[in-house]
């Protein structure tokens, strides 16, 4: 008997303002599901307030309680939900996963070339909102700023509805980037990009001063003498239990909230081949949040060695302290601004970066002058590392940089 679609994602919207959005999904089980059902919910905007999932292994069941935007799309989400379950790929009931020699086709990248007459304010974060609400994903950008003033845009896009090489599809983004640029949209051009282009989105560079990757990227967790500023009243506790299962490890987190704090969450187990059986969220209004989790090995068997244990707690306690590095450093007689973006196994990273960038910049009213994507291998992890050379003419209002790296911090976690 065939699984019918229409079952294995249900969204009851809210009825009330304010109150929470309760999607359901019911499905054959895989290990990384719920990270992958959660980076789906993160792209979309919506924060998960409350949840619940449980699985013997073949089938799961799992509840979101999300809250966010008013104007959010509920069936191209629940499109994008069905995406990432196994159940999607057949409706045979027996096949149920990608077959293993099945490999997915890489997207096609396109250019995205315009020319605006002058810059302003928020502009550069104008057009990536436009691009990720047309579900195009950034893989790189390269903005410059000519002397007369006027500004060229280079991005790098996929396209998640695959219709970019459509005369229909491209038009759709000219009209929608011409709503929010206006006159100083001077020209706009999409193109397939080339094969040597194709290469370099893909490509993983192994290059970074190294100022930048000791103080950026140092995998020690500062104790809680050393921790100041902005993570001074962010604490984080993280502990295994193997005394109330005779099958599973208890793993306990309490922390505090943040944006993507069940991705962050799901995505480190995901990385290290951990089932969770059956799993709870809670966040309180006070921003507080308790997460319990049932875990078992790749074998089948219980997180029993003292050394697993151990990296796996110090490896959660930082992504949850830390999961995104940020750091505005100089280069030369330049500012720089760089946010680290850690990158999953499966090669995808954090979605929503390069637009929280862009707007906490908007709210600083300061510029990008040019701004760089690439991907970097650093202690043996992939990051996404985003570049953002900040204008600093004369002409332009000068913001500190202790603000701009403290704002960003607070756009990306969620706390603005």
């Amino acid at each position: 008997m065939g699984i019918l679609h229409e079952d294995v994602v249900l969204i009851n919207q809210a009825e009330k303002a304010g109150e929470p959005t309760v999607i359901t999904v019911n499905c054959p089980d895989k290990t990384g599901l719920g990270c992958d059902l959660c980076r789906v919910i993160l792209f979309f905007g919506l924060s998960i307030s409350r949840g619940d999932f449980q699985t013997d292994g073949k089938w799961c069941y799992l509840v979101f309680w999300v809250v966010g935007k008013p104007n959010t799309r509920w069936n191209l989400l629940k499109k994008r939900l069905l995406e990432v379950c196994p159940s999607y790929f057949s409706t045979s009931g027996i096949y149920y996963y990608r077959p293993e020699n099945q490999q997915p086709t890489p997207p096609n990248v396109f250019l995205l070339k315009f020319w605006c007459s002058c810059d302003r304010k928020g502009l550069l974060h104008d057009v990536t909102k436009v691009l990720c609400d047309l579900e195009l994903t950034i893989k790189r950008v390269k903005v410059s700023t000519a002397p007369d003033g006027r500004v060229m845009d280079l991005f790098f896009v996929t396209d998640a509805r695959e219709l970019l090489h459509t005369k229909k599809r491209q038009e759709e983004t000219f009209c929608r980037l011409k709503d929010v640029l206006g006159d100083a949209l001077m020209s706009c051009e999409i193109e397939m990009a080339g094969a040597e282009i194709i290469t370099a989105c893909s490509q993983v560079s192994s290059f970074l001063p190294s100022a930048i990757t000791e103080d950026m990227f140092n995998l020690e967790l500062p104790d809680s003498r050393q921790r100041s500023g902005f993570f001074a009243s962010t604490p984080v506790s993280v502990t295994v239990d193997n005394t109330l299962s005779p099958s599973h490890t208890l793993v306990q987190i309490f922390c505090k909230d943040h944006k993507g704090l069940i991705y962050d969450i799901m995505r480190t187990l995901k990385d290290y081949n951990i089932q969770i059986s059956y799993g709870r969220f809670f966040a309180n209004p006070r921003g507080n949040c308790e997460v319990d989790v049932f875990i078992m090995q790749a074998d089948g068997k219980k997180v029993v060695d003292p050394n697993k244990q151990t990296a796996l707690c110090s490896r959660l306690r930082m992504e949850l302290l830390n999961p995104l590095r940020v750091a505005v450093v100089s280069t030369g007689p330049d500012t720089e601004l760089l946010v680290a973006n850690p990158v999953e196994l499966s090669g995808r990273g954090r979605p929503l970066v390069f637009h929280d960038i862009t707007l906490a910049l908007k709210m600083l009213s300061a510029c990008a002058f040019s701004v760089k994507i690439g991907r970097y291998m650093i202690h043996d992890r992939e990051w996404e590392v985003y570049r953002v050379l900040l204008d600093e003419r004369e002409e332009r209002p000068t913001v500190p940089r202790m603000k701009i790296e403290e704002g960003v911090k607070k756009v990306l976690m969620g706390w603005e």
